[in-house]
C-alpha cells in the first residue's frame, strides 16, 4: 500500500518552506502541513521564492510529492461571523494566493462559528466567502475540516458540510480534510470506518476526501470537546486507527498527524512525537513507551 503520511510542521521567515521539508524529512515523513504564518494570527511574512525552489528539489530528490503536501488556515478566521466577513475574505485570498506561490494545492480552512446569527446564516455567509475567494484563476483547493461541534461550530455533521460544498459555483476547487478526533467527538463511531466512509460517499461523495488528520481523542464519543492525543494514548485506540490509516478506500489520501507535543520537566521544555508515530503506523504496532522513548531521544 502506498502510505502517504506526515505530520505538522513548522514555517518559519528565514527558512520558508525549505525548512518545513526538513523538519518532515527528519521525521521519515512523506508529506506535510504547515501554517504559512503562526495559526493564532493573520500576520505573513513575503515568500523567499529561492528557498521554495530548493524546497521544491528536496522534495523531488525524497520522493516527497508537492500535490500531497497541506496548508493549514489560521484558527481565527471565520467566514461565519458578518462582524469580519469582509477581512476573512480578504485574508483568505491572500492565503490562497500564497498557497499557488508556494506551489501547494490544498488549503484546510476549519468553516467558522456561528456568533450571533443562526445555524443558517452562518451557513449562507461561509457559502457567500468561498465563491468570493474561489473566483480565482488559481490551481487552490479549499478542504473544509470536518469539526467537533464545540460551541456554535460549523461543520460538526456531513450533512452540514454538504449543504455548503453543494453551493460552491467551482466544484473543482473544494473538498474535505476529515479529523479522525473531531468526527469521534462529534458522535460518528470510527469503530466501523468503512460505514463512516459509506455515509460520507452518499452525503458529500468520496471524491470530495482530500486530506486525513490523524488525532487520538481525549473525549469520549460525542463529547463536542475537540481535545487531540497521541497515537493509541486515547479513547479511538491504535488498532481502530491502523484500521483507518490503512483503508484502501482512502490509499492515495495524504494523512497528516496533529497530536500533542511531549511536555519535559513541567513544559520547560516539549518534543514532536512524529518521527516515533510515524514508526509505529509503518509497522503497525504499538510502542506503550511511546512517551519515554521521545523523551529519551530529544532530551
Amino acid at each position: 500500500m502506498n502510505l502517504i503520511i506526515g505530520s505538522h510542521v513548522s514555517y518559519k521567515t528565514d527558512t520558508s518552506l525549505l525548512g518545513s521539508v526538513e523538519e518532515a524529512l527528519s521525521y521519515k515523513a512523506n508529506t506535510f502541513m504547515f501554517y504559512t504564518g503562526a495559526p493564532q494570527n493573520t500576520n505573513r511574512s513575503s515568500i523567499n521564492l529561492n528557498k521554495v525552489q530548493e524546497a521544491k528539489k528536496l522534495m523531488l530528490d525524497n520522493n516527497i510529492d508537492i500535490n500531497n503536501v497541506i496548508v493549514h488556515a489560521p484558527y481565527i478566521v471565520n467566514l461565519a461571523n458578518p462582524n469580519n466577513f469582509d477581512f476573512s475574505v480578504s485574508f483568505l485570498k491572500q492565503e490562497v494566493k500564497r498557497c499557488y506561490d508556494l506551489g501547494i494545492n490544498k488549503l484546510v480552512l476549519h468553516p467558522g462559528s456561528a456568533v450571533n446569527v443562526s445555524v443558517e446564516e452562518a451557513i449562507n455567509n461561509i457559502i457567500k466567502g468561498l465563491n468570493l475567494i474561489l473566483d480565482n484563476n488559481y490551481n487552490v483547493k479549499i478542504l473544509l475540516e470536518t469539526m467537533a461541534g464545540k460551541g456554535n461550530e460549523i461543520g460538526r455533521s456531513f450533512e452540514q458540510l454538504n449543504s455548503i460544498i453543494k453551493e460552491v459555483k467551482h466544484q473543482d476547487k473544494i473538498g474535505v480534510c476529515l479529523d479522525t478526533c473531531h468526527i469521534n467527538d462529534a458522535g460518528y463511531d470510527i469503530s466501523n470506518f468503512d460505514l463512516i466512509l459509506d455515509k460520507f460517499d452518499q452525503i458529500i461523495g468520496l471524491d470530495k476526501l482530500m486530506c486525513i488528520h490523524l488525532n487520538d481523542s481525549k473525549n469520549d464519543i460525542n463529547s463536542h470537546k475537540d481535545r487531540h492525543e497521541n497515537i493509541g494514548f486515547g479513547t479511538l485506540g491504535f488498532d481502530n486507527l491502523i484500521k483507518i490509516i490503512y483503508n484502501k478506500k482512502v490509499e492515495n489520501i495524504p494523512k497528516i498527524l496533529e497530536t500533542p507535543y511531549i511536555d519535559y520537566e513541567n513544559n520547560k521544555r516539549v518534543f514532536p512525537p512524529y518521527l516515533f508515530e510515524i514508526k509505529m503506523i509503518r509497522e503497525k504496532k504499538f510502542n506503550p513507551n511511546l512517551i519515554t522513548d521521545i523523551i529519551n531521544y530529544y532530551k
